[in-house]
């Protein structure tokens, strides 16, 4: 899964697709480009390049990659997701995966962070209460939640606008 980090006037931004509402798993959620590696992929970093040229055409040698964060299980699915992030020089124009991917989204960190709520949501007619950031319309939860959260606790607090200050 690539974490991909994008400066757009003069803001951090992270860049996250929607995935199409008629897909079998996770329809309509909001997530990182990214999936399951493939037996050709020789690390995670592999994995999530390939999987973000092929779901929003970011080209591999657009990304500076920066490091990794904790892996991250999913519920439904049972899979252990391994995020990488990275540093994306931005390609102009998102070329979207039709299968895949139904919008993608440059969310500003800052708007993310300041968004944050406890929100209850229903899946599958079961309700519950979890962990989203909300930015407009757009509410981003489960998995990917987690790894923002990840990210904003690792991140310095002036490249997050809102953060709070650290002492020390």
């Amino acid at each position: 899964m690539l974490v991909p980090l994008v400066e757009l006037d003069g803001r951090i931004h992270v860049v996250l697709t929607r995935r199409r509402s008629d897909m079998r798993r996770h329809a309509g959620e909001i997530s990182f480009p990214g999936g399951r590696s493939d037996p050709e992929d020789a690390s995670p970093t592999a994995t999530a390049l390939r999987e973000a040229h092929e779901e929003v055409g970011l080209p591999p040698e657009n990304v500076e990659i920066l490091g990794a964060l904790s892996p991250v299980g999913t519920f439904v699915t049972g899979f252990a997701v391994y995020p990488v992030v990275g540093w994306v020089d931005h390609p102009g124009e998102w070329q979207l995966s039709p299968r895949e991917v139904d919008v993608v989204l440059e969310l500003e960190l800052g708007a993310l962070r300041a968004g944050y709520e406890r929100r209850r949501l229903v899946r599958r007619g079961v309700p519950f209460t979890t962990d989203a950031y909300v930015v407009d319309d757009h509410v981003v939860w489960g998995a990917t939640g987690r790894m923002l959260t990840d990210l904003f606790e690792r991140l310095p607090p002036e490249l997050v606008p809102g953060a709070p200050a650290t002492t020390g």
